[in-house]
């Protein structure tokens, strides 16, 4: 897999069945690999799915347990709630990608940072299903 997702991609996947989001965490699960995550993804999907009315913490724990159970989590440095931006940097790095798979409007107004994209699931569900050119163009 050539992206790691970011909390909102988990939290809409897990809200919105059948959005661009959950088709895109359906696509990144349907791989041979364990798609690779952060503890601070981890806690930033808990924090937002907690503060969901129609999720009670019963509902949040399965969903948790559930998403723990597809993900590889790997080791970056910790970061605040706040520093989505260069938590998810170290994510990619950490992970060996360029990629960060989200739909947060104030990442994808960005241009990225230490040579990682943030892309939004539209955009990255059209890549997958556009051919590549012909060769030799």
């Amino acid at each position: 897999m050539d992206v790691v997702l970011g909390p909102d991609i988990f939290v809409n996947a897990s809200i919105a069945l059948g959005s661009p989001p959950e088709r895109a965490v359906r696509r990144a699960f349907g791989g041979p690999a364990r798609p690779k995550t952060s503890t601070w993804v981890m806690e930033r999907v808990e924090s937002m799915l907690q503060a969901l009315p129609e999720f009670k913490d019963d509902a949040v724990a399965r969903q948790m347990t559930t998403i723990r159970g597809l993900v590889e989590v790997v080791e970056t440095k910790s970061f605040s709630a706040e520093e989505w931006n260069e938590a998810l940097v170290a994510l990619a790095q950490a992970a060996g990608v360029a990629r960060v798979l989200t739909d947060h409007p104030d990442l994808l107004a960005g241009n990225g940072m230490s040579g990682v994209e943030f892309v939004s699931s539209d955009d990255w569900l059209g890549e997958q299903v556009t051919p590549p050119p012909p060769p030799g163009t």
